[in-house]
């Protein structure tokens, strides 16, 4: 039984662990794109540059908003046993992910393309 609750334990702890560094590597990720899109703000001082890289930086922001619920969502599935409302939810934040890119994406490319006649 000891030995039972003492691998369980481990577990956990590794779980939370691996955890804890996926949230660090996401965090690194998303300062370094922030850098970059700093950098190229700094090279395309041009207006209409400008508008795209304002909704490129929104873009940036809402990925991390959106990875960090995952995270969290993770988490608690972790801790809790993996009900399934806890799955359902889970699949709708994947559902939203989705469609948050898409719409970023069309954004984007009507962005590119007002800019481009502009």
């Amino acid at each position: 039984m000891m030995m039972m609750m003492m691998m369980m334990m481990m577990m956990m702890m590794m779980m939370m662990m691996m955890m804890m560094m996926m949230m660090m590597m996401m965090m690194m990720m998303m300062m370094m794109m922030m850098m970059m899109m700093m950098m190229m703000m700094m090279m395309m001082m041009k207006m209409k540059m400008m508008m795209m890289m304002m909704m490129m930086m929104m873009m940036m922001m809402m990925m991390m908003m959106m990875m960090m619920m995952m995270m969290m969502m993770m988490m608690m599935t972790m801790t809790m046993t993996m009900t399934m409302t806890m799955m359902m939810m889970m699949m709708m934040m994947m559902m939203m992910m989705m469609m948050m890119m898409m719409m970023m994406m069309m954004m984007m490319m009507m962005m590119t393309a007002w800019c481009e006649q502009w």
